[in-house]
């Protein structure tokens, strides 16, 4: 009788080991989360493209317990494909390839529309809040990417954009005045130091009525506060026929 009740204690422990291995896996599994959120951000920008590439042109980032599309940056995904000029589409490989490689793709964009080749700039590479000065900092970037389109006989048109947020200040007295001016100070850098010629080059102001996203948010109105340089097709040389294709 003392064996049986001996054997029934022993039994009656063995909960330990399964709590003590539970334990183990749980310390285990947040060393890996702990390591996996400490990832050096190139490396996981080069695995994420990796995984891009394997799985057709995007890759999938698990966040908030949901699956979160991620785009790598591609001259595909803004339908440059679509670009009918050869000299257009070499242009937009050669300055995708500039901005992929001196880390401005992220405040950068290129798309294909029917009057040419756009390549759209977000104002926070370019100025300063409510300023039209081009910061010291992205003049050298400005005046490469001008140098790029300056190999091309067509005429560019630069393009200032607001979001609805309305200025008002001793310098600038609406949303105009500042997109204007904005264009044109991006216009004489190209002028002065991309060795664009003068009368292949236009400059126009928009404020906040061509915005390309919802003012609504943040994210929208950063999207819409933006300078956009046009690579004008042939077939939209006249200046009436200019206008933004929808």
């Amino acid at each position: 009788m003392l064996h049986d009740e001996d054997e029934k204690e022993e039994n009656n422990e063995r909960w330990l080991l399964t709590y003590s291995d539970l334990i183990t896996l749980l310390m285990i599994f947040f060393v890996i989360m702990y390591s996996m959120s400490n990832v050096d951000a190139e490396k996981y920008k080069q695995l994420s493209q990796s995984l891009s590439s394997a799985f057709g042109g995007s890759s999938g980032v698990i966040e908030g317990g949901q699956s979160k599309i991620e785009p790598v940056v591609d001259p595909n995904n803004n339908n440059l494909d679509s670009l009918q000029n050869p000299e257009f589409k070499e242009v937009a490989e050669n300055i995708q390839k500039y901005l992929n490689e001196s880390g401005l793709a992220n405040s950068v964009s290129l798309k294909a529309q029917d009057r040419g080749l756009v390549i759209s700039l977000k104002d926070t590479i370019l100025f300063d809040t409510g300023k039209a000065v081009i910061i010291n900092d992205s003049r050298d970037k400005i005046i490469q990417i001008g140098k790029m389109l300056n190999e091309m006989n067509s005429y560019i048109r630069v393009e200032g954009h607001t979001d609805n947020l309305s200025i008002k200040n001793s310098e600038f007295k609406s949303n105009w005045d500042l997109s204007v001016m904005r264009a044109t100070n991006v216009v004489q850098l190209l002028i002065d130091s991309a060795g664009i010629a003068p009368n292949k080059l236009s400059a126009v102001g928009y404020g906040e009525f061509r915005p390309i996203a919802d003012n609504a948010s943040p994210d929208g109105k950063s999207k819409n506060r933006r300078v956009d340089i046009v690579l004008v097709d042939s077939k939209f040389d006249d200046v009436e026929n200019v206008g933004e294709n929808k």
